[in-house]
């Protein structure tokens, strides 16, 4: 993973108030829960006592109290309570359980993984969603490193063979360009020009202009993307990372040109299905892929379409090696 980064790990409605959710994400057992105000924070799943997973145990009040001896620890980790000593004793300073940051924001709980030094940035999100989108959520488990799910959503010369029979129907094998827009330093744009073979060569991104061009994909470092169909429907994907061989699709449709509530609702959750089942086309073939892990130097041979996957793989050494430098 790359480190100093928010990164999307659950969806807000995963926490529930009064019941604390053991989850693996980052290769960590962590426990998440809901205090009275309803702010959701996060500890590892461990009781420095004997070991015990607080998941396991209840929240009370504020805190989340170990199942095997009551002790009580608050968001920041610090042990307020330990019953074998009574309330009149002070509590050693060992007694302290780790957790990390975490905001909630556009429907999803994101995790500061790394040191945090001074004033954390708010995450960053798609600034062309707000709230006159609806969406429905569907979260899918897939035996992958997060890494190459990421790659998967990028690489669009896959597509007529993967996807056959759903949205790589047309025979468009050959890939002028891609073409590659850098956003920011942690933002980018993929324009696709798929077309059938004529018997030309592809075009070079040099010879590519996105004007007038509506749909593309949108990549947010570190596990954010987003397939912009138009400008009333999209779909988006947080790559959440469970371990070195794990990963979370979290993924949702989002549409705003029906406005109606009830069917609204009714719209976006319709339309899953064929979203899990175009992502499941890609779940068979990236399950299957050697090294688990992606980087930069793993043996592969690259072409010209895999541009994105490797703008993807150098900014995301870049931003290792960065916090290597750093520490």
């Amino acid at each position: 993973m790359i480190p100093d980064q928010w990164y999307a790990v659950l969806s807000s409605g995963q926490v529930k108030p009064g019941r604390p959710l053991g989850v693996t994400r980052l290769g960590e057992k962590l426990v998440f829960w809901r205090d009275r105000q309803g702010q959701v924070h996060t500890l590892r799943d461990f009781c420095p006592h004997h070991g015990v997973a607080l998941s396991s145990g209840k929240v009370v009040g504020d805190q989340i109290q170990c199942p095997f001896h009551g002790f009580e620890y608050d968001p920041s980790g610090r042990c307020t309570f330990l019953p074998a000593i009574g309330s009149s004793m002070s509590i050693p300073k060992q007694f302290q359980a780790q957790g990390y940051p975490l905001t909630e924001a556009h429907g999803f709980i994101f995790l500061y993984w790394g040191s945090p030094q001074g004033e954390l940035p708010t995450p960053r999100f798609f600034d062309n969603l707000d709230e006159t989108f609806s969406y429905a959520e569907a979260i899918d488990p897939w035996r992958a490193h997060y890494s190459r799910v990421i790659e998967n959503q990028l690489d669009v010369a896959h597509l007529p063979f993967v996807h056959y029979n759903s949205i790589g129907r047309g025979g468009r094998t050959v890939v002028d360009g891609p073409l590659l827009e850098w956003v920011n330093d942690n933002k980018f744009k993929v324009f696709v020009f798929n077309r059938q073979d004529d018997g030309s060569p592809p075009l070079s991104p040099r010879q590519l202009d996105s004007s007038g061009r509506e749909f593309h994909l949108e990549f947010i470092f570190p596990n954010l993307w987003q397939n912009y169909i138009s400008q009333d429907v999209r779909v988006v994907a947080a790559f959440v990372p469970v371990d070195e061989e794990h990963s979370l699709l979290y993924l949702r449709f989002y549409q705003r040109f029906m406005r109606l509530p009830l069917l609204s609702s009714l719209l976006t959750r319709l339309a899953m299905p064929f979203n899990l089942y175009v992502a499941h086309q890609d779940r068979v073939v990236v399950e299957t892929q050697v090294p688990k892990r992606s980087d930069l130097s793993i043996g592969e041979k690259l072409i010209q379409a895999d541009q994105p996957i490797i703008a993807y793989r150098r900014r995301r050494a870049e931003l290792i090696d960065q916090v290597a430098e750093q520490h």
